[in-house]
């Protein structure tokens, strides 16, 4: 019982979260990912293109997270959605970082 009820705390938490999300970005969409032993990822994309993430211990909190929140999933990050993301000098800087030698990340 407890562990029930320690869910959907959790839950209502993280879609209170996604609905300031939403509501600093015009709205927003997102997918659920699995990460392994550390939970699901909610990926949330706002209508502006801004972006960003929130964990959730277990996709069965997720999945009722976006459901109290109103959020559209989809299925696949692709196409029209993955197009909506807006990255700036920052992102590009860090990938670049990464991939070809350039300023360190530390």
């Amino acid at each position: 019982m407890a562990d029930t009820k320690q869910a959907e705390r959790r839950a209502a938490k993280l879609a209170k979260e996604i609905k300031a999300f939403a509501g600093q970005h015009g709205g927003a969409e997102g997918k659920l990912a699995h990460i392994g032993q550390a939970g699901t990822r909610i990926v949330l994309v706002g209508e502006d293109g801004g972006w960003g993430d929130l964990v959730a211990p277990t996709y069965a909190i997720a999945e009722k997270a976006a459901e109290q929140a109103g959020l559209t999933l989809h299925e696949e990050f692709d196409g029209e959605f993955a197009a909506k993301v807006v990255t700036g000098p920052y992102e590009w800087t860090r990938m670049a970082g990464i991939q070809v030698g350039g300023p360190s990340n530390s």
